[in-house]
């Protein structure tokens, strides 16, 4: 496990100017691991600028998986739109691992969060499919609202699945 310190200072190595360094730095803070996640989403919320958040949010979807969860806790917390983009990019950019986590965020009974995680299943795309198309029938009137409209948005990616599901009266 990594010195927090050790972190701060990759996250810092976002603002450096040589390019190479931010990318070792992305590099180091993916093979951390889990004890990254809470300080890049801190990073993220707490950037001086696009940049810096762009870096972290990449950090993030390297990660994978276990930030996922942690990544929709804090957007459900924090109402900054800025925050909640790069977050949602980065769970976009996780993939297909992460969309049973974002379906189970659209219960939630922020409009605004909603959009943003629908907007990372849109990132996804066709590997989302199937994990939407599932829960056409979930027994939460909301989610069953949000993968129609997210389901919808996608498409020629998306449109389809939902048809044939109807068609199969299912």
């Amino acid at each position: 496990m990594a010195p927090e310190g050790e972190i701060q200072d990759l996250i810092r190595a976002f603002g450096d100017a040589a390019i190479e360094k931010r990318h070792a730095a992305i590099t180091a803070l993916r093979n951390i691991g889990e004890p990254a996640i809470r300080p890049l989403i801190a990073a993220i919320a707490g950037a001086p600028d696009n940049d810096r958040r762009w870096y972290a949010a990449i950090a993030l979807s390297r990660i994978g998986e276990p930030a996922a969860i942690p990544l929709i806790m804090a957007m459900e917390s924090n109402p900054d739109r800025t925050f909640r983009k790069y977050a949602a990019a980065a769970l976009g950019e996780i993939g297909e691992a992460a969309a049973d986590d974002l379906i189970d965020g659209m219960a939630s009974d922020d409009a605004e969060l909603r959009g943003f995680l629908s907007q990372a299943l849109c990132r996804i795309g066709k590997p989302a499919v199937e994990h939407l198309t599932r829960r056409l029938d979930d027994p939460d009137a909301t989610v069953r609202q949000c993968v129609t409209l997210t389901l919808w948005q996608m498409g020629e990616t998306g449109i389809p699945e939902m048809v044939e599901k109807v068609q199969d009266g299912e």
